[in-house]
């Protein structure tokens, strides 16, 4: 049965090394859980965006608790550049692993299915080939003798999937709404530690407006309440981003002194996103 725990005890269950999945920004970014792992000192994490990245993504980079990444993108979007990502990459300091948001989700989804891969065409003739020696090109079996290339993407995976949501009830199961990708995730992890605005009173499988958006607890490891777990990042129908922070965070993601300054006073010394 899927067990409620703190935040801290939740992130706990993220082991040094883990190959962490985690979902884009506007889906349900635990941002709170996230900052108990910084300062818990994570070190080594294979990171996999879901299928991009963005804040979340650049303040693991900037600590130091990244290895490797795979990702289709890593940005703060209207707020420019992610700064510790693109300082990283220029150092050398993380390996990249470039993707595109189709070959991430069929690599998720193979593993959901249990096959090795999942063929791909619309990345046939791209540069991007030239960088995933893992991707490998292959010949459609199902045809008779006719070239047909196609693309295999290796399954995707992950150790651990973390991610936000807006409630989730006593028996562990979580309500996902819309956010399809976070079944996903959770479907092809071994681990799945969600963080929820609230506790549901009662089953969300038996109000059949909920039921058909809730994520089983067959699926989910463990569970912490945390309010507003998104911030400064937005939860969809819930509170809106923190446009102040996140703009003041793209600042102080441009140079190593003013991100420590940044990772010092919200994350090391305080709670308050």
């Amino acid at each position: 049965m899927t067990g409620w725990t703190s935040v801290d005890e939740l992130v706990a269950q993220i082991p040094d090394g883990s190959r962490l999945a985690l979902i884009r920004d506007g889906c349900g970014v635990a941002m709170t859980a996230t900052r108990a792992l910084l300062r818990r000192g994570v070190q080594g994490l294979e990171l996999v965006n879901v299928p991009t990245g963005g804040m979340q993504t650049d303040l693991l980079i900037g600590a130091g608790c990244v290895a490797e990444l795979e990702t289709s993108g890593v940005s703060l979007g209207e707020y420019g550049a992610a700064g510790r990502f693109a300082d990283a990459v220029q150092r050398g300091a993380i390996t990249l692993k470039e993707a595109t948001c189709p070959a991430i989700h069929a690599g998720l989804q193979a593993t959901e299915k249990g096959a090795p891969f999942l063929p791909l065409r619309g990345i046939l003739g791209s540069d991007i080939l030239r960088f995933r020696s893992d991707w490998r090109v292959i010949d459609n079996p199902l045809t008779d003798g006719a070239a047909d290339p196609i693309v295999a993407i290796p399954a995707i995976a992950p150790d651990v999937a973390l991610f936000h949501c807006p409630m989730a009830d006593d028996a562990g199961n979580v309500w996902v709404g819309r956010e399809r990708d976070l079944v996903t995730m959770a479907h092809a992890a071994q681990t799945t530690l969600v963080t929820v605005e609230r506790r549901y009173a009662g089953n969300l499988y038996d109000d059949a407006t909920l039921a058909a958006g809730t994520l089983s607890s067959f699926y989910v490891t463990a569970i912490a309440e945390a309010a507003e777990g998104c911030k400064p990042l937005g939860l969809p129908n819930h509170y809106d981003e923190d446009e102040g922070h996140l703009r003041a965070y793209a600042e102080a993601s441009r140079s190593d002194a003013t991100f420590a300054a940044y990772l010092d006073q919200h994350v090391m010394r305080t709670e308050v996103a």
